[in-house]
């Protein structure tokens, strides 16, 4: 569990037993701060020779690309020993994320019938409706852009989004504790890359903090919590700046011209998606988001498929791999997604070997 003081995210899960089946029931969120702990309820489980899992998530309101990737080792282990997964009641946000991402394909998904918000709630929890918001929604999207830009930024350790709600600068998304306060210390000095990039709609680089002086007030609180470079692109609807994606990490001069066009491509989507929910209503919205979601999936995918190919094929470790896609994409100015698809495709040709990266 969080430690009590202002955790980022609430989440909760316990383990019961129906005969032979074990049931994990989760609630709140699960996302990269909450996932390991996910992670570890499944480890324990397999050891313990349970392979009859079943997943409860008639208490969780939100689950990003890390809670998945979870289900989805879970899901493969569980297959490789004969044991099968089955995910139950889940609530209609998270039946919709199941369903874009396609693991309602790989994934028994037993829907029970339409609840409405007293039974999904937990105890702790807030207080959740059946029909979400539209905010709520954004709010998701969003997320889904920090966990992918934290993944697959090169240098980054975290990242945000600052966005400008009532007058006022918040942070809707962020992937840990320590980026939060970072954005912030930024909200409370009035300073810092974030609120530049916001208010001027152009990006910051504070490349090494150490040696900054345009936020004189923010910089030590920054540097006092081990950061040392951010990267903040601005997010733009009709040419105006809403907010930011931050992107931060624990190394100087982390982020390379390649990394920062990366978050600058994930700072355009982020402001699509924002765009497309201020112009559009309703379904369409929501058809908008769904898009735009498996779109950020595929590629997270696709990437990853790559680096288990090279892994197996060169003998490579997981970051290792990462880099040899990375060197061959600045390398031959080759976007990442090509060269990782072009890799995936090439396997599954069934060629013996394969090219170096």
């Amino acid at each position: 569990m969080h430690p009590p003081e202002q955790p980022l995210t609430d989440f909760f899960i316990s383990a019961s037993f129906e005969g032979d089946v074990a049931v994990l029931a989760l609630a709140g969120e699960v996302d990269i701060v909450t996932s390991p702990e996910f992670s570890a309820f499944f480890d324990t489980l397999l050891a313990r020779g349970h392979y009859s899992v079943v997943l409860d998530l008639a208490g969780l309101y939100f689950m990003d690309a890390s809670g998945l990737a979870v289900i989805a080792d879970g899901a493969a282990r569980l297959e490789r020993v004969g044991g099968t997964l089955v995910i139950r009641t889940p609530t209609p946000m998270i039946e919709e994320v199941l369903r874009i991402t396609g693991f309602t394909r790989l994934v028994r998904v037993e829907v029970g019938p339409e609840v409405g918000p007293k039974e999904w709630v937990r105890s702790g929890l807030r207080q959740f409706s059946a029909l979400r918001s539209e905010d709520e929604v954004l709010d998701g999207a969003l997320r889904m852009a920090v966990s992918l830009a934290s993944a697959l930024v090169g240098g980054a350790d975290g990242a945000s989004v600052s966005l400008r709600r009532h007058g006022r600068l918040s942070t809707v998304a962020a992937s840990d504790r320590t980026i939060a306060s970072m954005d912030a210390s930024q909200y409370e000095t009035g300073e810092g890359p974030c609120i530049d990039a916001s208010v001027e709609g152009r990006w910051f680089h504070a490349e090494i903090l150490g040696s900054e002086t345009r936020w004189p007030a923010f910089t030590p609180q920054a540097r006092a919590l081990g950061i040392n470079a951010i990267l903040s692109s601005p997010l733009l609807v009709e040419d105006r700046p809403v907010g930011a994606l931050n992107i931060y990490s624990l190394s100087a001069s982390a982020f390379s011209p390649e990394d920062r066009e990366l978050a600058a491509t994930f700072a355009a989507e982020a402001s699509a998606i924002l765009a497309d929910a201020a112009t559009s209503e309703g379904d369409e919205a929501r058809g908008q988001l769904t898009i735009r979601f498996q779109g950020a999936l595929r590629a997270r995918e696709v990437i990853a498929q790559a680096q288990g190919v090279l892994m197996e094929r060169e003998g490579l470790a997981e970051e290792e791999a990462y880099s040899a896609l990375r060197r061959f994409s600045q390398g031959n100015g080759t976007p990442l997604q090509e060269r990782a698809l072009d890799i995936v495709t090439s396997t599954r040709r069934a060629r013996p070997g394969g090219a170096d990266v």
